[in-house]
Formats: C-alpha cells, sequence, structure tokens
C-alpha cells in the first residue's frame, strides 16, 4: 500500500491510499478518515460506498463526515465505485463500466475477469483496513444511490458481518428499474433469476439476519420515481416482517447537500450500533 494523501481534520487525519488489488486485477484507491481517538485504540469502521460517476473523492469533500466520525470515534472508509485503469473493460457513457461497477461480482465477459466490487469490498477491503490501521472487526456500512443498493445487498448477503446498515436514495430494486437492468444484463447475463442475487428488495424474502434498514430518501430526487423506487422495497419487508425504517425528506434532492444535511444523524446511528 502507498499513502498518497493526508489532511488534518477534526483533530484525525483524511488520507488517500493505493493498492494492487488481488480481486480486482488492478491498482486500486480508498479514502479513510481516522479520528483523534485511532492514536489510541482500536476503532470500529463505517464503510461507504458511493454512486455513478464517483470515486472515493467524492464523500472524502463533499459529505462532511469526518466531523461526526471524530465526535463519536469511527473510522470512516470508502473505496472507488469500480476497477479502473488501461486493460479494464468500459462502456459509454456514464452507467455502466468504470466508475459504475453496482457493486456485483460480474459473470459475463468482458467484466468477469475485473468486475468484482462486491467481493472486494465485503472481503479484501476490510482484511486490508484491518490490517494495517487501527481498525476492529466492528463494522457497518453504508453508501449512496448505486452506493446505497451495494450497501444493503452487501449486507443482505453477508449475515454477522456488520452490526448496521444505512442508505441515501438507494436503488433498491435494481431489476425493475433502467439503471439496474442495464447493469444487469451487462454484468450477470439475461437470466433474471441470476439477479434476485443482488435485488435487495428480492433478497429480504430469504434473509437469514434480520439486521434493520434504515433508508433516508429525498422527496424532491429527480430519480425517485423512475430508478430509485423506496416503496418496492418498503413492501417487500413488510410481506416478510424485515424491520425497515424509512425517513421521508421533503424538499431534498440526490445531492451531496441532501447527504451532508443528514449524515450525522447516520453516523450516529452507526455508532451505536457499533459501540463507538
Amino acid at each position: 500500500m502507498e499513502r498518497i494523501e493526508r489532511h488534518a481534520c477534526f483533530g484525525g487525519q483524511q488520507e488517500v491510499w493505493k493498492h494492487s488489488s488481488n480481486t480486482l486485477g488492478c491498482e486500486m484507491r480508498f479514502g479513510v478518515y481516522l479520528p483523534p481517538q485511532a492514536t489510541q485504540r482500536r476503532l470500529p469502521v463505517l464503510y461507504w460506498l458511493s454512486g455513478l460517476t464517483c470515486s472515493e473523492q467524492n464523500f472524502i469533500t463533499k459529505a462532511g463526515a469526518q466531523r461526526y466520525a471524530a465526535e463519536h470515534g469511527v473510522i470512516l472508509v470508502a473505496p472507488d465505485t469500480s476497477p479502473r485503469g488501461p486493460g479494464i473493460a468500459d462502456a459509454d457513457g456514464y452507467d455502466l463500466g468504470q466508475g459504475a461497477g453496482f457493486y456485483v461480482d460480474a459473470t459475463q465477459a468482458p467484466w468477469a475477469s475485473h468486475y468484482r466490487m462486491h467481493a472486494y469490498v465485503s472481503n479484501e477491503l476490510p482484511a486490508l483496513v484491518e490490517a494495517n490501521f487501527r481498525a476492529s472487526d466492528a463494522r457497518a456500512i453504508s453508501g449512496h444511490s448505486m452506493g446505497g443498493h451495494g450497501a444493503i445487498v452487501t449486507a443482505l448477503r453477508n449475515p454477522g458481518r456488520y452490526r448496521s446498515v444505512s442508505a441515501f436514495s438507494p436503488i433498491v430494486a435494481p431489476s425493475q428499474v433502467p439503471w439496474g437492468q442495464k447493469a444487469f444484463s451487462a454484468y450477470l447475463g439475461d437470466d433474471r433469476e441470476a439477479w434476485k442475487a443482488w435485488d435487495a428488495s428480492e433478497l429480504v424474502a430469504t434473509a437469514v439476519e434480520r439486521l434493520p434498514l434504515l433508508i433516508d430518501q429525498g422527496e424532491a430526487d429527480e430519480f425517485l420515481v423512475t430508478q430509485l423506487r423506496p416503496l418496492l422495497l418498503q413492501d417487500a419487508c413488510e410481506a416478510v416482517g424485515h424491520p425497515l425504517e424509512m425517513r421521508l425528506r421533503p424538499g431534498y434532492d440526490h445531492s451531496y447537500y441532501y447527504i451532508a444535511t443528514f449524515i450525522g444523524e447516520h453516523i450516529a446511528h452507526h455508532a451505536r450500533a457499533l459501540g463507538g
């Protein structure tokens, strides 16, 4: 690993590291905020998954999350959203390819050789963080839009690995919306039965762990009706009794202005679950 950025921030350090990923077969970057308490002891970790077109930079520069992480003693880790670089498959448009990994493990050519973001986020990255920083194995996960989808699906697919999960404006039923259908067709193929393993609204029906889901959704979000459709997840949770808290925010859109407004509430929520 190599540190490529370091900035003093709220008594701690905001850093960016790069490393060679065995899972993805390329160099990856991730942001890590180490609050001041990290000089004294191991701390719990909140993993943040960003949305379409984002890198590790969006969350660490726009969300204002470091202030709350310092207050609660929680490490923040924000990986890139896909493999990148020469020789990595890509596509025209913003919603497929580099910057749009969708946090699945692709099975179709040409994507399968590198696009394994689920395995990276759930296995390789935590192992790296816990081996190289004062990070404990108490984990939480959150994200925005495509990353909100990734956070919920990752938590549902890995019972016992996370103590809490939340999402801002998540794509909760990717099998039923254009963003998800385009990505799943490319990465997973045309078998819609295979898509269910990566769709939160499908996974809650068979979840063996009833980890409560916290969803934050702006009611003025321009993608609410066409791409996000949170009521589909609400209906799926109600059908099986899966715990869900849906916070609808009048007047708020899809942007980081919205995330920055409520990120403190989410970090406090995760800190309670993590014991931070």
